[in-house]
């Protein structure tokens, strides 16, 4: 059991509104608050349960309720000073916190049954949350308040939770009241006590420091070495504290500071088995939360000496939230405990490490720190979780270019049944795995076959789709490709045909595919991949990869120049672009994304556009290059694509799916993004999403919700067409594409 005085993420009044509740309850992630009047009495719980058990139940839901009239009084407490095995027993199926209360009735904190519940200032710790990553700055100020400060900034920039100090009186910490000329000192204390000396803050300079901590917007820490150092800590208001490896066998203190209420973090560095052991009982004696740090106090430890597999003996003994405390050289082992499942790192800073002071040798410099900080959240996005294996985006897109699937070697007619020696394994990847081959043998095809034919599931069975006329409010077609374009072309009543072009398809004579002319309008998608493994990036530094990017795009114009005398309605053809701005390791800063946007009219501008429509697309956050991963940095965010369309006069194609992806990687409104550009949009590609890469999927097979979509583009981007763009839509004679027309009709 534990016992959280850390209460602010839990307290509801009785009059605040059922709304408000329940996004108290979806922050604090336990299901649950307690509810006080204006005297902070305890009235009662409200679970998530009793919520939706009221939603159900009632005949007039009105969210604006106050929630005293549905809050549950009948609940289990207990006073403050209750003994805690009194308090454990209370704990069943039924029970899961129970309230403590003062004499008068005042909720004062809540006991949980589980170690699992650990929290410092509203942050939770502990498996299925980020890591706290502590920046130790410690005494590496080494006694100035400027230098302080200047860490502090460093340490937020580098990406730090947490800002973590010293401080000790050394009047009642040291038997000699710290007196650093003392010759009976052995050489390390006379050592450490001149440091000490010359290298602490003051008391007005730490609250200073503290103060600046909290205005940067992170969590203040620090290790009080002494009861008048807490005791003065705790008048500042810190959240939490944190005990030196040297105090983990000083029991008293550890009484101490458990007393305060505040949740610890304990370092377990120079302490033996059999003290660990005793410790860790003494902490759950206490009733406190806590965390255990795996920690060698060698400044630097030898990396033979540091063990961190120990770290899990920790999590097991302790039943808590465990971590590293580093005093190891660089970053790598501390990233590698993330690996390992440590919730918390904490690592020294420092702006030089030959300062005077030991503290500084196994300190990052700031630059470093950020290089820790962006491996761990490396680490914890690549751990993922131990579920069932799914293939990616990019791991389906390598999966059909350098894949091997099913095929026929011979013509096969509906009711045919296979035999294996009609079956053969060809590249690419467009049809059924060749693991698939006991499942095909001996069924009979349903489709007409030929040789060399994919074999794919739809030849097994009806047709999930076919094509038919079909009515939009908005002119609508598909996309296509040269070979296409007898096979899907004349397939319904398009008002435009959208040509996805490669770049070998801008060599070919595009007259041998045409024969007259269609009164359809024309749309050109302009290849992002060109030969030499040249990805078009209109905004690219490298000045002769830019100049090649304007050249491939001016080869794409003089096509679309000429494609366009086959359609009757293509006055100004649109060209849709990927005009690039991807980076390879790490997102754009905003200032740099300004730089691009320029760059991108500079090119622009360096080009013949007479005759044709430039539209952009909006992006998603990583598109796939070659089946891997990229950041991308423009035409991602609404506010800026507009900014973009309004100064410099251009259109845009909107990417449903693309746009989806980047709202939910940044926590967007998706419907707030498409009215923020709808007005700019031109065209619009339709495909669902789900997560923040899996892009090109059909129709409420994600996450769009495909009725307010439909509701935003008509009052934003009524006149705007539209192709479905499915993921592979084209293959078994494009019945993803009809099948994504048919659910569309609702919507468009």
């Amino acid at each position: 059991m534990i016992i959280d005085r850390d209460l602010a993420s839990f307290l509801v009044l009785y009059d605040e509104s059922i709304r408000s509740v329940l996004a108290k309850i979806e922050g604090n992630t336990k299901g649950l608050v307690a509810c006080i009047d204006g005297a902070g009495v305890l009235q009662g719980l409200l679970t998530d349960g009793d919520i939706r058990r009221w939603m159900i139940e009632s005949t007039d839901l009105d969210l604006e309720s106050p929630v005293g009239t549905i809050v549950n009084a009948n609940i289990t407490s207990a006073q403050i000073d209750t003994n805690p095995s009194v308090v454990e027993a209370m704990f069943d199926h039924n029970v899961r916190v129970v309230p403590l209360t003062d004499l008068v009735g005042r909720c004062v904190a809540l006991a949980w049954p589980t170690r699992d519940h650990y929290v410092i200032d509203g942050r939770r710790i502990g498996v299925d949350n980020p890591c706290f990553v502590v920046a130790e700055i410690g005494n590496n100020h080494n006694g100035d308040l400027d230098t302080a400060f200047r860490l502090i900034d460093e340490s937020v920039a580098a990406g730090a939770d947490c800002i973590k100090f010293q401080m000790r009186d050394l009047s009642t910490l040291y038997s000699n009241r710290g007196d650093a000329d003392d010759r009976r000192e052995d050489l390390g204390s006379q050592y450490v006590l001149d440091l000490l000396q010359r290298f602490q803050l003051t008391q007005a300079e730490m609250t200073m420091a503290l103060d600046r901590v909290r205005e940067v917007g992170v969590i203040p820490l620090v290790t009080p070495w002494d009861v008048a150092s807490m005791r003065f800590l705790l008048d500042q208001g810190v959240p939490a504290f944190k005990t030196a490896s040297a105090d983990f066998t000083n029991l008293g203190f550890l009484e101490n500071l458990a007393s305060t209420g505040l949740p610890l973090i304990c370092s377990t560095g120079m302490t033996s088995e059999e003290e660990i052991h005793q410790s860790i009982e003494e902490l759950r004696g206490f009733q406190v939360q806590f965390a255990l740090l795996h920690c060698n106090s060698t400044y630097p430890v030898p990396f033979k000496d540091v063990n961190l597999r120990y770290m899990e003996s920790l999590r097991v003994l302790g039943d808590c939230p465990v971590g590293y405390s580093s005093h190891d050289r660089g970053a790598s082992i501390s990233i590698a405990a993330v690996a390992l499942g440590a919730n918390i790192i904490e690592k020294h800073i420092t702006l030089d490490k030959y300062m005077e002071g030991n503290d500084h040798r196994v300190s990052l410099l700031p630059s470093e720190f950020t290089k820790m900080v962006d491996g761990i959240r490396e680490v914890e996005i690549g751990l993922g979780d131990a579920g069932p294996r799914h293939l990616s985006q990019g791991e389906l897109m390598n999966r059909e270019s350098l894949g091997k699937s099913l095929t026929v070697n011979c013509s096969l007619s509906p009711g045919d049944v296979i035999e294996a020696h009609m079956l053969e394994v060809r590249s690419p990847g467009h049809g059924m795995q060749p693991n698939q081959i006991g499942n095909v043998v001996g069924t009979a095809v349903s489709h007409d076959l030929k040789r060399g034919d994919f074999l794919r599931q739809s030849h097994f069975g009806q047709v999930l789709a076919e094509p038919r006329p079909y009515g939009f409010r908005r002119p609508f077609g598909i996309p296509i490709r040269y070979h296409d374009l007898n096979d899907l072309g004349e397939q319904s009543n398009f008002d435009l045909l959208e040509f996805h072009l490669s770049y070998k398809d801008l060599e070919v004579d595009e007259k041998a595919f045409f024969n007259e002319v269609s009164d359809r309008d024309l749309v050109v998608h302009a290849p992002e991949l060109f030969e030499g493994d040249h990805v078009l990036d209109l905004c690219a530094t490298d000045h002769d990869y830019r100049e090649l990017s304007i050249k491939h795009l001016a080869r794409v114009i003089d096509v679309t120049r000429r494609l366009a005398v086959w359609f009757g309605r293509a006055d100004l053809p649109r060209i849709v672009v990927n005009v690039g701005g991807f980076t390879q390791d790490a997102p754009l800063a905003p200032r740099d994304r300004e730089m691009r946007y320029a760059m991108v009219i500079d090119s622009l501008e360096q080009i013949d556009l007479t005759g044709v429509e430039i539209l952009p697309q909006t992006m998603p956050p990583f598109p796939w290059h070659f089946g891997g991963q990229r950041f991308q940095n423009l035409f991602m965010d609404p506010w800026e694509t507009a900014d973009f369309c309004r100064d410099h006069g251009y259109h845009l194609c909107l990417d449903t799916s693309h746009s989806k992806l980047a709202c939910n990687q940044h926590h967007w409104s998706f419907s707030d993004f498409v009215s923020t550009v709808g007005p700019h949009v031109s065209h619009i590609h339709v495909a669902d999403a789900t997560g923040v890469d899996g892009e090109g999927l059909q129709i409420l097979e994600g996450e769009i919700d495909f009725n307010v979509l439909g509701q935003n583009l008509a009052e934003y981007a009524p006149r705007a067409s539209f192709i479905p763009e499915i993921w592979q839509g084209h293959k078994n004679g494009g019945e993803s594409f009809w099948r994504s027309l048919e659910l569309l009709e609702s919507y468009l």
